[in-house]
């Protein structure tokens, strides 16, 4: 029976390789038409490969974790007799409501070659280093030539380790031959024994692949990329809570309840306004700062299977119940894995919040290229000094982070302090902004 390659169809976008996160198929299972084959990470959504025919597999062409480039051999299917080849296959995003829309159509070109598939697997091998974007981009400013070095990762890929061992090998640490950088003590004290009745053994490895190692990828890249500089200031936030339960008693049978972030946005639409250095990204390499007039607000969100920020487009343009309505859509979206992908790039502004777990205070990590994110922790009831008197106050602090080679100290403090203002007295939410 002729034998069909599946090759890695384009996603778009201007993607030249995509991570290889699950097989859905074994070899030797039959496959119907339309039946989930793999699925693919790109750096934005998670992308699953269907079947165009009918058949049985023959060889799958990648281990998890690796990456394969656009075009070449995915799967090696043995045609079914009443499978005829086709000719457009498409990639269906498996967090795309719409699987018919036009981001979701990916065609992708199914050859007939000889039933020799491994020899095509071993052809279709990168022809550069495997190594991620921001892998490639720390090699650049490090000069480090990617050839050079032999991957630690799945398949060869190179990680972040192996570039740590080549700095080590042309960076040592400080120390002479006399005097190490790190000496260890010739007679270290005794250790006691525990006095558990229980010891625990065993390890565990698990592999970071799909979107963990995306977020761990985008992580490592903004903390090595952007100057952070945090700031902290605790807010009153009494009078705006007894507000958005007063709203929620009048309001919630037709509108619906009300949370704080719907205020906080609010808040934010509005000191962004007066503040436009914040609303901004930084494009590094070109040197280019972009102020934006429209706040993209992008929302932390957990999900079962990791952080992602959804973007609350056009939040200026919302009131209260508005951006409330959109912030519960976007979150049940993102827990259900049904986000498109345009919905997770984007974003001017990042707003984190972790609700009831969120501490007192935080260091978040800005979401590149950005300049900026804000952070909300916890509401806690302490006694604050008011007018010479003790009273009991609802209390919440805001941590957020900058990049400090654009937003200046100063400015950071004002645009907090203008957030404060505004959330202590919550009716200038209401008014419109001055001039």
């Amino acid at each position: 029976m002729p034998i069909h390659t599946i090759k890695m169809p384009d996603i778009g976008e201007g993607i030249a390789e995509v991570e290889l996160v699950g097989w859905h198929v074994r070899e030797g299972d039959q496959v119907s038409e339309d039946q989930p084959l793999a699925e693919v990470m790109t750096d934005k959504a998670a992308v699953e490969i269907p079947s165009p025919v009918n058949g049985r597999v023959q060889t799958l062409c990648g281990t998890l974790g690796e990456m394969i480039a656009v075009g070449a051999p995915l799967i090696h299917i043995e045609l079914a007799d009443d499978s005829a080849p086709p000719t457009q296959p498409v990639a269906v995003p498996t967090n795309q409501q719409d699987p018919t829309s036009p981001q979701a159509t990916c065609p992708s070109p199914i050859t007939s070659v000889e039933p020799e598939p491994a020899a095509a697997c071993r052809q279709a091998t990168h022809p550069r280093p495997l190594a991620s974007p921001s892998i490639r981009r720390r090699a650049r400013e490090h000069d480090i030539d990617l050839h050079a070095l032999q991957g630690s990762g799945p398949s060869g890929r190179i990680v972040h380790s192996d570039i740590d061992t080549a700095l080590a090998r042309t960076h040592p640490p400080h120390g002479t031959a006399g005097h190490p950088a790190h000496a260890t003590p010739a007679n270290p004290p005794p250790v006691t024994a525990a006095t558990s009745p229980t010891v625990r053994t065993g390890t565990q490895q698990i592999q970071v692949i799909g979107l963990r190692r995306r977020i761990a990828e985008k992580m490592q890249a903004s903390m090595q990329r952007i100057p952070h500089f945090s700031y902290v200031e605790e807010v009153d936030v009494t009078d705006l809570e007894a507000l958005r339960q007063a709203l929620n008693i009048e309001y919630s049978a037709t509108h619906g309840r009300l949370t704080l972030l719907p205020f906080l946005i609010q808040a934010l639409a509005r000191a962004t306004e007066a503040f436009p250095q914040i609303n901004a990204c930084y494009d590094d390499e070109a040197g280019i700062i972009t102020r934006h007039a429209a706040l993209h607000l992008g929302i932390a969100t957990q999900t079962p299977g990791g952080l992602v920020v959804p973007v609350l487009r056009h939040a200026e343009s919302r009131d209260l119940w508005g951006n409330a309505a959109e912030i519960t859509r976007l979150s049940h979206a993102a827990r259900e894995a049904r986000l498109p992908r345009e919905v997770l790039s984007g974003s001017t502004l990042t707003l984190t919040s972790l609700g009831a777990l969120g501490g007192i205070a935080s260091t978040p990590i800005i979401n590149h290229p950005e300049v900026a994110i804000v952070g909300v922790n916890r509401q806690v009831e302490r006694p604050v000094v008011r007018h010479g008197r003790i009273e009991v106050r609802r209390m919440m602090n805001l941590s957020s982070s900058f990049d400090h080679r654009v937003v200046d100290g100063m400015d950071a403090a004002r645009f907090i302090q203008e957030l404060r203002r505004l959330l202590e007295t919550p009716a200038l939410l209401f008014l419109p902004a001055p001039g």
